[in-house]
């Protein structure tokens, strides 16, 4: 079934949120960073859209694809920094909110390693992808197709 295109449907809406959205480009925190955590809770969110989107944002960062391969398995994977790490638990955190309830270990560990403003600008871009997840999610949106070869 088709569902409705939410850009068309309410335009300046979401015009609005995609302004707060690409604001995130002034944050301290570190950008590549910003857009591994944004791909760690799309692929929680099983939010296709989004999936696709970040990880092109993050190979566009920098970001290799041996640390792309092994962001769903980041607890055991060695090719990430404690920070990251704390990153990545606060994130999967907040996404299962309803589950964790934003556990005290995760939230002392990313305060340990980010500023009060970093940590502040990491769970607004958490909150952010959760967000367009549900949205692009919930309406279906696909990313553009690539011929397969």
């Amino acid at each position: 079934m088709k569902r409705i295109d939410y850009f068309t449907a309410q335009p300046e809406l979401i015009t609005q949120l995609r302004t707060i959205t690409k604001a995130q480009e002034n944050f301290q925190l570190d950008g590549q960073l910003r857009a591994l955590v944004e791909l760690r809770v799309s692929q929680i969110n099983g939010c296709v859209y989004c999936v696709d989107l970040h990880s092109h944002e993050t190979r566009e960062r920098g970001e290799i694809q041996q640390r792309l391969d092994t962001l769903p398995v980041w607890h055991e994977s060695p090719f990430f920094t404690e920070r990251e790490k704390a990153a990545l638990a606060w994130a999967e955190s907040l996404t299962l909110i309803s589950q964790t309830h934003a556990a005290d270990a995760e939230y002392e560990a990313v305060r340990k390693h980010f500023s009060d403003a970093e940590v502040v600008e990491l769970s607004i871009a958490i909150s952010l992808a959760n967000f367009w997840n549900r949205m692009a999610g919930g309406f279906r949106r696909m990313p553009p197709t690539q011929a397969i070869s």
